[in-house]
């Protein structure tokens, strides 16, 4: 039977003018990031870029998002550093081929909009932008009633990025012998966070305000604690010709994530005992009496990056590093493969 009520859009729980608002701030902040090579505003069907000045470029792209990190945002109504978050996740996954970040796309979904909500997020992806001296040019902000719980969204990302295809990195290069060098990272970083809020929130009952004395401040201040952009150390080494190769260590940790830049019948040594691991992790362990295999591949354990570089080099590199402001310390080296075939981490 049909309704005798007007029933309009705002009565399925989709809020146009809440819509509106939301572009605004969008528009603010995504402007700020435009560069020359922008060639449509905020608002268009598709975003326009202008690839100018390369010879043989290789577009660079990937896809993430910010995974169970947004509960912590979500619990402490702090939502203006996840989407630099995103960004800097995405900018080292095509860093680590030797890519210029280019242009970024978002998704934003949520059950209900918040204007306000949603530009705390822009705010954060447009600082991520300028930072790493890419363009915020479109993306999608999707209100679905009745998709999520309430008060939470979902946020992913797209980033394309260029490289000369002469000086794209593969891996190809590296040999045994080779010095592995770690980059420190901030914290969990993107990762591990389903089962950091278990042991934290759920095994030994902390709130978000906490204060933990091993960690020097609140549960909620370490598990927000931004993810780092390593494409200034990147691009340093890679211009220096030093670089072979790089390992963004994300999900899977430095067990999975290293393997990906080696070629077959290569492995990496890792020396367990040459990078403090952070007292984060050392808590994670202690309250989940995690096994060191699992704990290795949950997180990152302090280190997000690891370089390869040739014996010869590892001195200049580690110089170029310092130049950044960066903290480079020899983690491990490459090694030949025990039986040859798939790469693999060992730990001593």
């Amino acid at each position: 039977m049909a309704s005798r009520k007007q029933i309009r859009y705002k009565d399925a729980g989709v809020n146009i003018d809440e819509a509106g608002r939301a572009v605004s701030f969008i528009k603010k902040h995504a402007g700020k990031t435009f560069t020359a090579s922008v060639l449509t505003d905020i608002g268009t069907f598709g975003a326009g870029f202008r690839l100018a000045g390369w010879k043989q470029p290789v577009l660079v792209s990937s896809a993430d998002g910010v995974g169970t990190k947004l509960k912590i945002a979500f619990l402490t109504g702090r939502h203006n550093t996840i989407g630099e978050d995103l960004v800097n996740h995405c900018v080292n996954d095509i860093a680590v081929q030797g890519a210029q970040p280019l242009f970024f796309l978002d998704y934003y979904a949520t059950g209900r909009l918040r204007a306000d909500v949603a530009g705390q997020v822009v705010e954060g992806l447009a600082r991520g932008c300028r930072a790493n001296g890419c363009a915020l040019i479109g993306g999608e902000t999707a209100e679905m009633p009745g998709l999520y719980t309430q008060g939470e969204y979902d946020l992913a990302g797209f980033i394309v990025g260029a490289v000369e295809r002469r000086r794209l990195l593969t891996g190809a290069a590296i040999r045994a012998g080779d010095v592995l060098l770690g980059l420190p990272s901030s914290g969990l970083h993107t990762n591990g966070y389903s089962l950091a809020r278990k042991l934290l929130l759920e095994t030994a009952g902390y709130g978000p305000q906490t204060y933990l004395p091993e960690l020097k401040c609140t549960v909620a201040d370490e598990l927000l604690k931004v993810h780092v952009s390593y494409l200034g150390s990147i691009q340093a080494m890679h211009t220096a010709g030093v670089l072979k190769g790089a390992a963004h260590i994300t999900g899977g940790g430095i067990t999975d994530n290293t393997p990906r830049m080696l070629p077959k019948g290569l492995g990496a040594r890792i020396d367990t005992g040459s990078w403090k691991v952070l007292p984060v992790f050392e808590l994670l362990k202690r309250i989940g009496r995690i096994p060191d295999p699992d704990w290795r591949r949950t997180f990152n354990l302090g280190v997000g990056l690891i370089l390869a570089v040739g014996g010869r080099d590892a001195a200049k590199a580690e110089r170029l590093l310092r130049r950044q402001g960066a903290s480079p310390f020899v983690i491990g080296e490459v090694v030949k493969h025990p039986r040859g075939g798939k790469p693999r981490v060992t730990y001593q």
